[in-house]
């Protein structure tokens, strides 16, 4: 069986809920305060290895007792940690602000920015394949994720990259990219095109893909996903839930998504599967702790089914 190979971040979250922003120089008083392992490449690649797939992570954390919790916290969800390497830079850290259901994030990366694009090219020798699956995203180094990504694709790896946040590419990292992956922010900062209806969200596959990727797809929220390959268009809707933290529901359908490719599903089948689990992650407070396993996703379509 093939694996996911993720290439990604690796962060602390600090997470406490209020009723609002405060003002500049204004103190406001909070509740719900907890950390919880985070990161987009580490949430993307817990996703992946809850949903079934041989998931493996390349990243790098401090020497702190932050670094030593994130890296227990990923072998506990059957994350290989075998590309993890640890720095003396501190490890990286995110500041997050929940308000009803919704939430406003400040980083600092940390140790996520010392790999450098040796780094990447090691690991992915050591860990990766043709056929794997290559997941990353731009929170790391931008010198060191491009070379993994062009090593990924010289080694015959499907390469998916989830642009956030979102940053323009070298035109010659398009050519890399198998799967483009972007929510309505980032599909708006690449295109140009909001996609605030079909028509818009048609002209807005149409031009990512244009870029190089065979196949785009846009996650939107409460109003699903959508995706084009090959010249045919998919609509998947997004499951209906009770909203409580959205900090790793796009990281889920992500990592699901990448899951599903080596699973052996058609790309509609793991945007499916990957709008479900992602739907039960924004019902829970949380990043990693709040991803669902393919057993919890199964159940809860079941439940869903019987009462309908």
């Amino acid at each position: 069986m093939n694996n996911v190979i993720v290439f990604g971040s690796m962060n602390m979250d600090l997470t406490i809920e209020s009723a609002r922003v405060p003002l500049q120089g204004e103190t406001i008083s909070g509740e719900g305060f907890f950390t919880n392992p985070g990161g987009k490449g580490a949430n993307q690649a817990v996703a992946a290895a809850k949903s079934g797939a041989s998931t493996f992570l390349i990243g790098s954390v401090g020497t702190d007792v932050f670094g030593d919790q994130l890296v227990a916290a990923l072998a506990r969800y059957g994350v290989h940690c075998d590309g993890v390497r640890r720095s003396e830079t501190e490890t990286g850290v995110a500041f997050i602000l929940r308000i009803d259901g919704d939430n406003r994030i400040v980083l600092s990366p940390g140790a996520n920015g010392d790999l450098t694009p040796e780094d990447a090219e090691k690991a992915l020798f050591a860990l990766g394949k043709c056929g794997d699956v290559f997941l990353t995203q731009l929170e790391c180094s931008e010198e060191a994720t491009l070379a993994a990504l062009a090593r990924a694709k010289k080694l015959g790896m499907y390469t998916v990259v989830n642009v956030a946040p979102p940053k323009d590419l070298p035109v010659s990292a398009w050519s890399s990219i198998d799967l483009v992956c972007v929510n309505e922010t980032e599909c708006e900062f690449i295109t140009g095109i909001n996609p605030t209806d079909e028509g818009s969200l048609a002209k807005a596959l149409e031009a990512l893909v244009s870029l190089g990727p065979s196949t785009a797809v846009v996650t939107l929220g409460g109003r699903g996903s959508a995706a084009l390959a090959d010249g045919t268009h998919y609509r998947v809707p997004a499951l209906k839930v009770d909203v409580c933290d959205t900090t790793a529901a796009g990281d889920t359908f992500i990592g699901v998504l990448a899951a599903g490719r080596v699973s052996g599903l058609s790309l509609e089948e793991s945007m499916k599967w990957a709008s479900s689990a992602a739907g039960i992650t924004a019902s829970r407070k949380g990043a990693q702790q709040a991803i669902p396993t393919a057993i919890e996703v199964e159940t809860y379509l079941k439940e869903v089914n019987n009462e309908q």
